[in-house]
């Protein structure tokens, strides 16, 4: 169970303008500015639950993630993670989480992955026979067997995100923070990790808390999201409510022949390239039926297709509803 309560947190940072004069007085008079990154948040995630941590960059997803962690002390609120205080009981906290920030590497550059995983196991005092069965079970279903003989420094970025994730589970955390795990990934190596990731849950009911800007990891991976925006928790919701909230709008796509096709309320273009027209539908004013028998009183419809809003564009318009 983690249980956040009123955590704030601020940082003091230095500014100053460019060139050699700004440069030599702010060595005698710096002047700084304070930045909330973390503003009065609060929320619970129950044990073996997936949980989406979405927001534009700067809004403070991880310096969450690093306040779980025990990375960061806040400036003030408190935060329970299975019966302990993350910053206060660091040693006992870390044998129960894995954590895998896409921009940093835990991993050691020049050794091979294996030998990583060896000084994992005597940092984490992971027992022999647990490390083993642990070490068999990721390189099989992470596909490492080719690999893990290999240094870092060699491996691809898609090889070495797969490493990294096997590299924090090696000591079974019962929580595993991902913040951007799948950044940079091409389309199969992505795939290997969200499945991986779908498997993890399934069998160990590990908790998993995800922060990423690709919202095809959300859609796969969670069915709960909290949106976090300037510091702020702005929203907690079920994915599925938030589809439905955003559904009354859809996109029709038409290719046609004859004379133009002329919006009406309700129906808006977006884009139209020769005899392909786009249109945006507000379901809430005209039906899409009513909207289709339109279209075709005005041409001679050759193919149509309607969909509603995709994953980016929902998550797209909950930043823009939130101005965030």
């Amino acid at each position: 169970m983690i249980k956040v309560d009123h955590i704030s947190k601020t940082f003091r940072v230095s500014r100053r303008n460019a060139g050699f004069s700004e440069a030599f007085k702010a060595l005698f008079h710096r002047q700084y500015e304070c930045i909330k990154a973390l503003d009065d948040i609060s929320f619970t995630i129950a044990d073996g639950e997936m949980v989406g941590y979405i927001g534009p960059n700067g809004a403070g997803k991880s310096s969450t993630i690093k306040v779980l962690s025990g990375i960061l002390t806040p400036d003030q609120g408190s935060c329970i993670i299975n019966g302990r205080v993350p910053w206060k009981q660091r040693i006992e906290h870390v044998k129960d989480i894995g954590v895998v920030f896409g921009q940093r590497s835990q991993l050691w550059w020049d050794v091979p992955v294996i030998d990583s995983y060896e000084l994992l196991r005597d940092i984490y005092r992971i027992p022999e026979k647990t490390y083993r069965s642990n070490l068999e079970e990721l390189v099989t279903l992470l596909n490492l067997e080719q690999i893990i003989r290999t240094p870092t420094r060699q491996l691809s970025l898609g090889q070495r995100m797969r490493c990294e994730i096997a590299a924090s589970l090696l000591h079974s955390p019962k929580i595993l923070f991902l913040d951007e795990p799948t950044i940079g990934l091409d389309a199969v190596s992505k795939i290997a990790v969200r499945d991986f990731i779908l498997e993890l849950n399934r069998k160990h009911h590990t908790t998993v808390i995800l922060t990423t800007h690709d919202m095809q990891d959300i859609e796969t991976l969670t069915k709960r999201i909290l949106l976090i925006g300037k510091g702020k928790i702005l929203m907690d919701g079920q994915l599925e409510e938030i589809k439905k909230h955003f559904s009354n709008g859809k996109r029709l796509t038409v290719e046609y022949s004859g004379k133009e096709i002329h919006p009406i309320e309700g129906l808006t273009l977006m884009k139209k390239e020769g005899q392909r027209a786009i249109f945006y539908l507000d379901c809430n004013v005209l039906s899409v039926s009513d909207a289709i028998s339109y279209i075709s009183k005005q041409v001679e419809v050759r193919d149509l297709s309607v969909d509603g809003p995709s994953i980016d564009e929902i998550i797209a318009g909950l930043y823009h509803e939130y101005q965030v």
